[in-house]
């Protein structure tokens, strides 16, 4: 557990207690801080009951205290409890804000942080695998891992690296990450956004809490990040898609979206001394993340791949991309009324077969466009598509929705496409 002097004394209210929650009650309870702390769960709150006064921060007094700290899933844009921080003039923060709070208190270290609507998580993955190939203590959390707060401080000379959401940036005021990146920028959580340039000047954020000697990796291939670029504050080294040549030494990196991913990562891993040797040789070890474009199996000479981590269009479109012929599974609760951004791959795509809440509207979309089989469960739609597949194509779940309808969340959706596939005859 990472604990620092930083917060003894202090008082913080923690509201939520989940992973990050419950880890920040751990952190600032063995750091020497006064906590209140509250969670709509019994259970939740009896866990913290030794360490916390177990009370509501909506019904006690917030005036005075160092930080109310929250889930990155609270909606501060509608949540009654950013109102209530703004009347007491007290910070609503996260865990990575605590974090960067007790940056001084730990082993000389760097930290890098990933941002973007679209591969985060593979680019965090990637850089972590990179960093350990070399031989570097690191870490990895954020948006991805366990908790940082509940992780055990690197050695000297090790790196943080920290997958970041906006949600999570958002409640970050401090950091200043030694190398950030930013990969891409597309329509996404408008419902905690005033539009997109909201949602794209949340990002912007992380750029601006960098010191000036800092290194800002971005990918500026579109309008958003080529913005963000021109008033990022630390050094800039600006990467593309099209730096990448040649991916076929990497079989967990295929496709143009990891072209960018890679690219970022290379850039990263410069800055932070890594020799070219260390990386090649991550880049070709690099297995790959579950649930996005994860090879499952092989069968009859059909590959089968969940890429159930694609929970929106824009994230669906590069796994069409890197398939010439794709037996295509999409559903489940829809972030928007379109496809748009898969549009360019449909030449691709064998056939579609739909699942979940919208199923209908996803059908009717592509109605025209490739053959269409409404299928409502995942189940029925792997059985259906691996009939109809030949030798040479792919079988691949990459549902452009979110899981909510009908699983708790995309790693359950992809555990199932597994059990489906694993189930056939």
């Amino acid at each position: 557990m990472i604990t620092s002097d930083a917060f003894r004394n202090k008082q913080y209210a923690v509201l939520g207690l989940a992973r990050s929650g419950l880890s920040a009650v751990e952190t600032l309870a063995a750091s020497g801080a006064r906590i209140i702390a509250w969670d709509a769960r019994e259970e939740a709150r009896e866990a913290v009951a030794d360490k916390a006064q177990v009370t509501d921060p909506m019904t006690t007094p917030l005036y005075g205290l160092d930080g109310i700290v929250v889930s990155p899933g609270v909606p501060l844009n509608r949540h009654p409890i950013a109102e209530r921080a703004e009347e007491a003039n007290v910070s609503v923060i996260g865990d990575i804000e605590l974090f960067s709070q007790a940056r001084a208190s730990l082993p000389q270290h760097k930290v890098v942080g990933i941002t973007g609507t679209n591969g985060k998580s593979t680019t965090t993955a990637l850089i972590h695998h990179i960093l350990e190939t070399a031989g570097v203590p690191t870490t990895m959390a954020g948006n991805i891992g366990a908790p940082i707060l509940g992780q055990d401080p690197l050695p000297e000379g090790g790196v943080y690296v920290l997958e970041l959401s906006s949600y999570q940036i958002d409640l970050t005021h401090s950091l200043d990450c030694d190398v950030s990146v930013l990969l891409n920028i597309t329509p996404d959580h408008l419902d905690r956004y005033d539009g997109v340039d909201g949602y794209a000047a949340s990002k912007a954020r992380l750029f601006l809490m960098q010191s000036p000697e800092n290194v800002a990796v971005i990918a500026a291939e579109d309008d958003y990040t080529r913005a963000i670029a021109a008033q990022a504050g630390g050094k800039r080294v600006l990467v593309a898609s099209t730096d990448i040549k040649d991916q076929s030494r990497w079989p967990s990196l295929q496709g143009p979206h990891n072209a960018q991913n890679v690219a970022a990562t290379i850039a990263v891993a410069r800055a932070l001394g890594v020799d070219d040797e260390a990386v090649a040789r991550g880049l070709e070890t690099y297995p790959g993340l579950p649930h996005r474009m994860e090879r499952v199996a092989e069968r009859n000479g059909v590959l089968f791949v969940n890429d159930s981590k694609a929970t929106n269009p824009t994230s669906t479109a590069p796994a069409l991309a890197a398939y010439p012929a794709v037996h295509w599974i999409l559903g489940g609760l829809a972030k928007s009324d379109d496809l748009d951004a898969c549009e360019p791959f449909l030449g691709h795509v064998k056939a579609a077969y739909t699942i979940g809440e919208a199923g209908p509207m996803f059908a009717e979309l592509l109605s025209g466009k490739v053959p269409v089989s409404q299928c409502e469960m995942l189940a029925q739609a792997v059985n259906a598509a691996a009939e109809a597949a030949k030798p040479g194509e792919v079988v691949l779940l990459s549902p452009a929705c979110a899981s909510f309808d009908q699983f708790r969340d995309f790693e359950a959706r992809g555990d199932a496409f597994r059990v489906a596939v694993e189930a056939l005859a």
